[in-house]
């Protein structure tokens, strides 16, 4: 199932999917917070890392969203994820908040 995802979200999956670690940082806001394995990441340059660092541990990965709604600001995208990583496939939880068509910040949770 396809589901309509804000243009910032939808710039974020694809650099996910399709792009390097420049353009995945890109995605986000100079200053922008990732949450992710119990870790707070900042910036462009750790968020450039953070990519780079899970590429090469769990290497490609499919993300197909499949739901999003609205909660208390935030926009939560549910998404079936599939790779190289233990318990794949997974469905997890994005909550992103948004600024313009920038990622401000992102949590990743199960």
């Amino acid at each position: 199932m396809t589901v309509k995802l804000p243009r910032a979200i939808k710039a974020y999956f694809a650099a996910d999917r399709d792009g390097g670690p420049d353009e995945l940082a890109a995605s986000f806001t100079e200053n922008a917070k990732v949450k992710d394995v119990g870790e707070t990441i900042v910036g462009h340059e750790a968020i450039r890392q953070w990519k780079i660092d899970y590429s090469g541990k769990f290497g490609p990965t499919t993300i197909e969203p499949f739901f999003i709604t609205t909660q208390n600001d935030k926009i939560q995208v549910m998404a079936h994820v599939a790779g190289d990583f233990p318990g794949s496939p997974v469905d997890l939880k994005y909550f992103f908040v948004l600024a313009g068509d920038k990622v401000a910040e992102l949590e990743i949770t199960v």
